[in-house]
């Protein structure tokens, strides 16, 4: 089984940026699609961006347009979320997912076979 691993979480100040990266653990892995899911305590999973792996072409939840970016580096297979402005209001465990088929619901967490561990984003006021 693919494990996906997130790393380049940690605590910052607001306004401040941070750089996630998942990166699957078998180069091979093949998905259509790679996304960034978060879960704050006491809330539910949502979705922050998406990325078509093949295309590059970039989903993004209202709440982070003009502020995250993310991207891709199809040799490394990874994915990166680039968080920039952060607000308080973004702390939240990271979660990285992928699929590896098409689907129109791509903000739906139950959507994606495959799930990172998490990692945890912190802004400070």
């Amino acid at each position: 089984q693919v494990q996906l691993a997130e790393s380049g979480g940690g605590l910052v100040q607001a306004g401040g940026s941070l750089r996630l990266s998942c990166a699957a653990s078998e180069r091979t892995f093949s998905s259509y699609r790679r996304v960034w899911f978060r879960q704050a305590p006491g809330k539910e999973r949502e979705f922050v961006a998406a990325i078509t792996w093949n295309t590059g072409s970039p989903r993004y939840a209202d709440f982070v347009k003009g502020r995250f970016t993310i991207s891709r580096d199809m040799a490394l297979n990874v994915v990166y979320l680039q968080m920039n402005g952060l607000k308080p209001e973004d702390t939240a465990l990271y979660y990285c997912a992928a699929d590896q088929h098409f689907s129109t619901t791509y903000y739906r967490a139950g959507e994606y076979e495959y799930w990172g561990q998490g990692t945890q984003v912190t802004v400070s006021a």
